[in-house]
């Protein structure tokens, strides 16, 4: 069950938020945030309730008042499972967070995982791990084995199916269990571990259980910097992930508009090329070439994007 479908406990505030869902379903949200607000006085500590009563007065135009179900939604979740940090950002009544929570994240993609592949390729024409490789082998040999390589946020395991052949060592790390457990099913990798980005070095996991540091001839990430906003601390586990000249193979969202980072309204950072660009010099890499691309269909829209190799200069 999603997060956003937990039940409140009570039957009957169980039941107004069904017909609730309906009437918005049925293109009525300011009626079906009244009748949410009903089913909330009954069950007031009902974190996905505040999370459907905000997602109503939001589509009724209310921002000020899907503001204060958030508000509340936070006070009773402070680890912010709904990603209400975000959302209040979208809404313009708070500074855009430099990451989402990781308990988001992880759920995010606990529930995505089940259908993973056949959403992503099949239906979004998601081929970022392909089209990360190609440019991989155009920029640093067709024909070069690496002896260890990383791949952050490896999902299904998607981008290790491509880059397998050409790695003697192949390690994956994930925050979502579910993912990691779909990659285990692909047996491409030699370990797998969970891994939460938006940490330091000591405590992100990369380095548990004794893994060394600048270990990696090549750490790749296709499909993760847009669930992250600065990208100041994934770049500097990067660093210390890379050995001496090794290779950092990524892929960013591309905003409209030149400057750092944004939120967009998928909920997903984007990241400018210029903003890439300095972050990388700043953290020891040296940008060796990039490629716009689509990233994935969003409807009827291509979402553009940048690849990335650069090349750890320290």
């Amino acid at each position: 069950m999603r997060h956003d479908q937990l039940s409140s406990g009570d039957a009957t505030a169980d039941r107004r938020a069904d017909y609730a869902r309906m009437l918005d379903e049925g293109g009525d949200p300011a009626a079906a945030a009244e009748l949410m607000e009903q089913a909330l006085d009954l069950a007031p500590g009902w974190p996905a309730g505040w999370f459907q009563l905000s997602q109503y007065r939001s589509g009724a135009n209310n921002v000020a008042g899907a503001a204060n179900a958030l508000q509340t939604l936070l006070e009773l979740d402070p680890d912010d499972l709904f990603g209400a940090r975000l959302k209040l950002a979208l809404l313009g009544v708070a500074a855009v967070p430099a990451a989402p929570s990781s308990r988001y994240v992880e759920a995010l993609f606990d529930e995505y995982a089940d259908h993973f592949d056949v959403s992503l390729v099949e239906k979004l024409d998601y081929c970022i791990p392909e089209k990360l490789t190609a440019l991989l082998k155009r920029i640093d040999s067709a024909d070069r084995r690496y002896d260890l390589a990383v791949d952050l946020g490896c999902g299904t395991g998607l981008l290790g199916i491509e880059i397998r052949d050409r790695v003697d060592r192949l390690e994956g790390f994930d925050l979502s269990a579910n993912m990691l457990a779909k990659a285990e099913e692909k047996e491409i990798y030699d370990l797998l571990a969970q891994a939460d980005l938006s940490l330091g070095p000591d405590a992100c996991g990369l380095f548990a259980d004794g893994l060394a540091r600048h270990r990696a001839d090549l750490v790749a990430a296709a499909d993760v910097m847009m669930y992250l906003g600065s990208l100041d601390t994934v770049l500097l586990l990067a660093a210390e992930l890379i050995a001496p000249s090794g290779i950092l193979a990524f892929s960013v969202e591309e905003p409209d508009e030149a400057g750092g980072y944004i939120l967009a309204e998928s909920m997903r950072y984007q990241h400018s090329e210029s903003y890439i660009r300095t972050q990388l010099a700043e953290f020891g890499f040296q940008c060796l070439a990039t490629e716009k691309t689509a990233i994935r269909k969003d409807g009827a829209k291509r979402i553009p994007g940048i690849l990335f190799i650069a090349r750890r200069t320290g």
